[in-house]
């Protein structure tokens, strides 16, 4: 059949399963807006409040669902307006593809009005990006995005279509096979046979989780063979969820604001089993003092990985669920009573928990704990970034995976709101919650007329300190208590702006406000925003200082 390009963009999208796009109409994208109004009862369009949004948003569809998020900006700014969005999915393996008009073909490289070389400007923070010259090309461009954007080490890919291209005809054929080939990665039998030898051979194992466990949907593999190792297993902020952590054998995060568990089981294992993870700075905090006196054995999709922030014993490249499945049929039901029972102790001993000077007053641990109950730990949580995703990461208790979306690699302050809208129109029978700070909120509150708007039900927690609080923290330890620019000194009302946008608004002020309040907007089907007011001295503990040893956290400020 014979169509134009923007109509061989609805098709491809089609062929991939996309029926949700999130966007913002501009000039050079004119054809493709017309044609998602000819294709509207098949493609669903929401058009956020600014194309950082958008990205956001198509980001939290990935991830909550596993499938491809895809928004779509016009040329120059809107186009630059996705790059933090893009940068966000690029570092936490992300599958996107975002879809950007341009300038017709004889007005690129003149400078020509919104003309941007947005390739050239995402090029470090994609998986790949095209430029689309020839329409007879479009349609296996596009497919070639969406296999790359969700093969291998996920992340996000754009696609770069100049105005002229999406209104010139093509003759379109649907295709279903595969345009690239996909190599299949998996390890030697001597890799699998030295893995063997050091995992029977371990007393104390360690498993650290990180989100390509998540990725490659191997969290039923990981439970198997934390329960045939017989050892206790630490998730990265990525991973919360891919362990149930309501398991005895689950310690807590690692690293900078991870559990004393955590630190004290590394100080004494003598096996680390790294699964999925890239070990960030955050998790190694001194990469030179991390794992001294232990093996470490590193799975991962992307050889880029090894060795590249620190040395491992054993390398097994491929697929976390394939390697996982393959050490779990080879791997005899192993016993380390003993190291099992001394997690434990430190378990009781060195519980996670905040306390204020007002007998009154809230912690965040309060909302969190009490969210956790009443949502019966199955809502999913997204958050910004700063104290407020720390606490979530700590008092919620993930059951499963795609219940926590959060910006890790980038730190993306604003992601939230945005990624919280995806989330919950890819799952409309859940509970999404965004974990946000007032500062956070004050970057992203413009969407909360989008949640109006199309009546997305998301309940938006702020956390309200007036202060940025992770940096204050980070002045009040390491810089005597120089204060410089985080006192926000706002005088923002947010139960008045949150009705402004259209959305129900609730305040906690007092430890009796928490649980008739969150009973309460719960209850509602609609966009609904909580003030929570809390003490800016409330603080994120434990935490390594910057060049300490991940074994040595500061457990009280």
């Amino acid at each position: 059949m014979v169509l134009t390009g923007a109509q061989v963009i609805m098709e491809c999208l089609l062929e991939q399963g996309v029926d949700t796009v999130f966007g913002y109409p501009g000039g050079s994208v004119l054809y493709i807006y017309d044609a998602l109004y000819e294709y509207r009862d098949r493609i669903n369009h929401v058009r956020t409040a600014h194309e950082q949004g958008a990205a956001h948003a198509a980001d939290g569809y990935a991830r909550s669902t596993g499938k491809t998020g895809v928004c779509i900006a016009t040329s120059g700014p809107g186009a630059t307006n996705l790059v933090t969005g893009i940068a966000t999915a690029y570092m936490d393996s992300v599958p996107m593809v975002a879809i950007t008009g341009n300038v017709n073909l004889d007005l690129l490289g003149l400078d020509s009005f919104q003309e941007v070389d947005i390739t050239g400007i995402t090029m470090p923070v994609t998986k790949h990006n095209f430029l689309v010259k020839d329409v007879n090309k479009l349609a296996d461009v596009l497919r070639q995005a969406f296999e790359i954007a969700n093969s291998g080490r996920k992340g996000p890919v754009l696609v770069d279509i100049p105005k002229d291209i999406t209104a010139q005809k093509v003759t379109f054929t649907h295709r279903n096979d595969p345009v690239l080939e996909v190599k299949h990665l998996f390890p030697v039998e001597e890799r699998f046979e030295q893995a063997m030898e050091m995992l029977q051979q371990a007393k104390r194992p360690f498993i650290y989780a990180g989100g390509g466990v998540i990725a490659a949907e191997a969290f039923d593999e990981l439970k198997t063979f934390a329960d045939r190792l017989d050892a206790p297993v630490s998730c990265s902020l990525m991973c919360q969820g891919g362990y149930d952590q309501t398991d005895s054998r689950y310690m807590g995060m690692l690293g900078m604001h991870g559990t004393n568990t955590a630190a004290l089981a590394i100080k004494d294992c003598d096996l680390f089993v790294a699964v999925g993870t890239r070990f960030s700075d955050r998790v190694l905090c001194n990469a030179k003092l991390f794992a001294q006196r232990c093996q470490i054995i590193q799975i991962d999709i992307d050889s880029a990985e090894f060795n590249k922030n620190i040395d491992v014993a054993l390398k097994l490249k491929g697929d976390a669920k394939e390697i996982l499945a393959e050490l779990n049929c080879r791997l005899e039901q192993q016993d380390h009573a003993d190291w099992m029972a001394g997690i434990a102790k430190w378990q009781k001993e060195f519980p996670l928990s905040q306390s204020v000077a007002d007998p009154n007053g809230v912690t965040p641990q309060m909302i969190l704990e009490t969210l956790d109950e009443l949502t019966d730990s199955d809502a999913i949580i997204v958050t910004d970034v700063g104290q407020h995703q720390m606490w979530a990461a700590q008092f919620y208790r993930y059951r499963a995976p795609r219940r926590f979306i959060t910006s890790g690699g980038l730190g993306t302050m604003g992601f939230g709101l945005g990624a919280a809208i995806g989330a919950q129109i890819a799952n409309p029978e859940k509970r999404v919650v965004n974990i946000t700070g007032d500062g956070s909120f004050h970057m992203n509150c413009n969407e909360l007329s989008t949640a109006v708007a199309y009546n997305v039900p998301v309940l938006e927690i702020v956390f309200n300190n007036s202060v940025l609080g992770m940096v204050r923290q980070w002045q009040k330890l390491f810089y005597d208590s120089r204060f410089s620019q985080t006192d926000l000194d706002k005088n923002t009302n947010f139960e008045l702006l949150a009705q402004a946008f259209g959305a129900k608004a609730f305040t906690i002020r007092t430890k009796d406000d928490v649980r008739p309040v969150l009973v309460q907007a719960l209850a509602l089907r609609e966009p609904v925003l909580i003030n929570c007011l809390i003490d800016k001295d409330v603080n994120v503990l434990p935490m390594v200082p910057a060049g300490a040893s991940v074994e040595d956290p500061i457990l009280e400020m």
